[in-house]
């Protein structure tokens, strides 16, 4: 079965402001993978192309105006690969371009980019001719509420709650309790306005691109528990893929997985971010290396290797239950109304047999109908 050429999203102001503008943004699968937005019609796609200088503006306005509060405005989009729906509160969003041409996307890790200071969010999509895939994404922030409704074309329906209008303002609040228990710094991943409210909460990973001390030796002790622990006992990772179930142990002080490759310890840097030091791409056997860093860097943010030597687990309700771990992905998961949403580069990790649903808040569906997604929080409900 194939996917339509095309698809209907409706964007849903369930905000208190009449001023909300979103942007879509990917890859035109139909049309040689070119640089696509949509113009401000919400159905015109718009390929730019390359400027004479770094920093150009863009030649149409990609703004789609929501209306005031629970309207709800309807777009169509052509297949797009690597998607995004941007949506800004109160204000316009600046996309500039690079020759190329290369989209300059909004930054929250430079405090120089025109958009640091406005309320945005995102959420992630691919549209092919196999599916439309979404989610929810707060691995590199979480700001205003997103949720999302996939029907489609039997009339069935998938449901991620998101945040409630309130949910920043939780997230933070937690935030700085978790460091008044450990002062860690959790309380350093809030960003506020000049008026001293919550704008956004960074990811750990994302905090650190801006102050590299931030949670310097962390996740040490536990990582030394870990190599100490599989040093005399192996652990299972189940990769979930053609090469099934392997088993490492510590040996010359690497975790190594016979025949595959093996694995350093790794610093608090490469577990939050799960894609440095040797969770970094491997140079032999990449694909199983790949299984393998997704669930070894899982079991380290949610503090899961010293509970099972059998990972992935199916016992959600014992993830994060350990300290030290990621209380960021803790406390995010808290405040969704259904516990769902990416909160850090593996959180889609889950056991085969798992139960109630992912972590990660995703939708998918061969046969999509309409994908509608709504900002601001206001009416969220699981």
């Amino acid at each position: 079965m194939v996917t339509n050429t095309t698809l209907n999203i409706a964007l849903q102001n369930q905000s208190n402001s009449s001023n909300v503008y979103a942007y879509i943004t990917g890859l035109a699968l139909d049309n040689n993978n070119q640089r696509v937005l949509i113009q401000a019609d919400g159905r015109t796609p718009y390929y730019p192309t390359s400027p004479d200088s770094v920093g150009s503006p863009l030649a149409m306005d990609c703004g789609i105006p929501l209306g005031h509060p629970g309207s709800t405005a309807i777009i169509n989009i052509p297949r797009i690969a690597g998607g995004r729906i941007w949506f800004c509160m109160n204000d316009r969003l600046t996309f500039l371009l690079n020759p190329g041409p290369g989209l300059v996307e909004p930054s929250v890790s430079n405090p120089s980019d025109p958009n640091y200071s406005k309320n945005w969010g995102f959420c992630e999509f691919t549209f092919n001719d196999f599916q439309l895939f979404a989610n929810i994404s707060y691995v590199d922030f979480v700001s205003i509420p997103i949720s999302m409704t996939l029907t489609n074309e039997a009339g069935g329906s998938q449901h991620i709650s998101g945040l409630p209008a309130n949910g920043l303002q939780t997230i933070c609040n937690n935030l700085v309790a978790q460091n008044n228990v450990d002062g860690a710094g959790w309380n350093k991943l809030i960003v506020n306005t000049i008026n001293g409210q919550p704008l956004r909460a960074l990811s750990p990973n994302t905090a650190h691109v801006m102050d590299s001390s931030l949670f310097a030796g962390y996740f040490d002790p536990y990582v030394n528990a870990v190599w100490n622990q599989y040093s005399s006992q192996s652990l299972t990772i189940d990769t979930q893929a053609q090469w099934g179930t392997l088993s490492g142990k510590v040996q010359n002080g690497l975790l190594t997985f016979p025949g595959i490759g093996n694995f350093g310890k790794p610093s608090t840097e490469d577990i939050f971010s799960c894609s440095t030091g040797p969770f970094g791409a491997s140079l032999n056997n990449t694909a199983a290396m790949g299984a393998l860093t997704a669930r070894i860097s899982a079991g380290f943010n949610r503090s899961m290797l010293l509970v099972s030597a059998n990972q992935p687990t199916a016992d959600f309700g014992a993830y994060y239950g350990t300290r030290p771990t990621n209380f960021y992905a803790k406390i995010v998961h808290g405040a969704n109304l259904d516990g769902r949403g990416y909160a850090f580069p593996y959180d889609d990790v889950a056991a085969s047999n798992a139960s109630g649903g992912d972590q990660a808040g995703t939708v998918f569906d061969g046969a999509p109908k309409l994908f509608t997604v709504a900002v601001g929080g206001v009416n969220a409900s699981t």
